[in-house]
């Protein structure tokens, strides 16, 4: 931990980690099961329509709208194209009502990076649809206390490689703090910088990852982002 209060320079995710997100796709995921229940058990929607977003991830990204065009395709291919208009129409609506949901931060974090903002460097990294995020961005009261938003369409190890050396920040300096292993904080070790995880109750499966790059007095769990500013000597 010694080493990381000395980072410089603290990066934050956005979706679970400042404000939840999963948890409005798990109540979509509900609805969606329930739509296609005629159909199909519970566990042949989830499994296809995860294989559907991965088909489609190269194409659409990640967010609302790309989840919501691959829900509509499975919906087609599981009912061999027998779904009525009025039920693609309530999936379209239900796209419409998650990229309309109000931004819900999650417990401690205004206090928390309004608190890292007056002695550290704060950079907001996260992926997704761009005007999706944005709006999130700037609904959530955050943005003020962030030198630098970057909204990515992948979080990678190239990917910070190039948002670090733009920004003129060492990865030695560097402390990325998310919820997700294999976003935030595997391709950051693997660079030589900090992590630290704040897992959410809910983890995507595309997010999972069993196994994080050596990283010796780099890596911190923690309990709460509140745990963050002891962590950093503040």
């Amino acid at each position: 931990m010694g080493l990381m209060q000395h980072c410089g320079t603290i990066g934050f995710d956005a979706d679970d980690t400042l404000w939840h997100n999963e948890t409005i796709f798990e109540r979509v995921h509900e609805q969606y099961r329930a739509l296609l229940s005629n159909y199909h058990n519970a566990d042949t929607v989830n499994r296809t329509l995860f294989a559907t977003e991965m088909r489609n991830l190269e194409l659409y990204g990640y967010g609302v709208k790309g989840f919501t065009l691959s829900a509509i395709e499975t919906a087609i291919q599981l009912t061999d194209g027998k779904i009525p208009a009025d039920e693609i129409q309530r999936l379209v609506m239900l796209g419409r009502d998650m990229l309309a949901h109000p931004v819900e931060l999650l417990d401690g974090v205004a206090e928390t990076v309004a608190q890292i903002s007056g002695a550290r460097r704060l950079l907001l990294l996260t992926k997704g649809d761009l005007r999706d995020q944005t709006r999130k961005v700037e609904k959530s009261g955050l943005a003020a206390h962030f030198d630098e938003v970057e909204i990515v369409p992948e979080k990678d190890e190239s990917t910070y490689a190039n948002l670090l050396r733009r920004h003129g920040v060492d990865p030695a300096d560097f402390l990325m703090v998310g919820n997700s292993l294999k976003s935030d904080i595997a391709p950051v070790l693997a660079l030589g910088g900090c992590g630290a995880h704040v897992p959410y109750p809910l983890t995507w499966g595309h997010e999972k990852l069993d196994d994080l790059p050596p990283a010796p007095g780099r890596f911190v769990e923690l309990g709460s982002v509140r745990d963050l500013p002891p962590l950093l000597g503040l």
